[in-house]
């Protein structure tokens, strides 16, 4: 077991990701309900529009097609209909920049982001031009914004790891299908959740034993992971991506590697099928085309 993706080396012919919330972790739900939205009103001071503003974000987050966005991005999107709809946001256009521009959406890019805004605060008291610079003080609001993200996405984490464990678990049907595929190719968690919650609860279930590989944030987004698996020398036709969210159809279409759908309030059903109907065609080369367009057209209309 290993999370350096530079250090990984193939060991099959064969290689199948897989999202972690929502996708083989019921835990989607209940961050965003008990975590996400939550700590956001919280943070901004909200609790006016609270109701509104939570179903929103779950809309945005989970019955939609930006299901299983990054956090930020997901952030970028809220707070920018408050601004418009509800009432003013120091600092959102930095954090728009910052959001826009960055090459990892992690906590630790964002604490880059604030001081490198700071030092250029301290250029310009000194003379220098902080234009451009994301986040940048002399812009209004500051980085207040970018601030209070740090601090949402920190106490956003903090939740998750106070749920109970009993609240975490993995969806009926995962452990099999895992089972049924270790040793037929190579398993790797690629998730943009937090990896220590990722290994945490992946142990907890009796399943990280079954994978090679976990690839979290701080690896990449879930398209540039899948990128550098290819470079390990597996052939797009037997790269397997199994998620939930539009983001991992993305991530695969952009490599031209398979992609498998577990559905919204059908993830049971949808394991059962990846391991007694779709892993089979995967691997014997009948996947692709009439099937796998039926899966994904059955994916889009579940979203919809």
């Amino acid at each position: 077991m290993g999370s350096r993706l530079e250090e990984f080396k193939r060991g099959s012919d064969y290689l199948i990701c897989i999202d972690s919330d929502g996708c083989a972790m019921d835990t989607m739900d209940i961050k965003h309900y008990r975590c996400f939205g939550p700590c956001m009103v919280a943070e901004w001071g909200l609790e006016k529009w609270q109701d509104a503003l939570l179903a929103r974000w779950n809309d945005i987050n989970l019955y939609t097609g930006t299901r299983g966005i990054n956090r930020y991005k997901a952030l970028g999107i809220i707070l920018q209909e408050i601004d418009r709809d509800y009432c003013p946001i120091p600092g959102l256009r930095a954090l728009e920049n910052w959001i826009a521009a960055t090459g990892e959406l992690s906590n630790k890019s964002l604490e880059d982001a604030i001081a490198a805004a700071k030092a250029a605060g301290s250029s310009a008291e000194g003379g220098g031009n902080p234009e451009g610079a994301a986040g940048n003080p002399a812009e209004s609001g500051g980085t207040e914004a970018m601030k209070k993200a740090l601090s949402w996405s920190v106490h956003v984490n903090e939740g998750i790891t106070a749920l109970s464990e009993d609240e975490k678990k993995a969806f009926p049907g995962v452990k099999e299908a895992l089972a049924s595929l270790k040793g037929r190719a190579d398993l790797v968690v690629v998730s943009s959740a937090n990896l220590q919650a990722v290994m945490d609860e992946w142990k907890k279930e009796g399943i990280l034993e079954y994978m090679n590989l976990v690839l979290t944030q701080n690896d990449g987004s879930k398209a540039f992971c899948i990128q550098e698996l290819l470079k390990k020398g597996y052939d797009e036709n037997r790269v397997l991506m199994v998620g939930d969210a539009p983001g991992d159809y993305d991530a695969a279409a952009k490599n031209n590697v398979c992609f498998f759908p577990i559905l919204v309030r059908k993830e049971e059903q949808s394991w059962r099928k990846l391991r007694e109907e779709a892993a089979d065609r995967f691997f014997s080369g009948s996947y692709r085309g009439e099937y796998e367009e039926a899966q994904i057209e059955n994916f889009r209309d579940n979203l919809r």
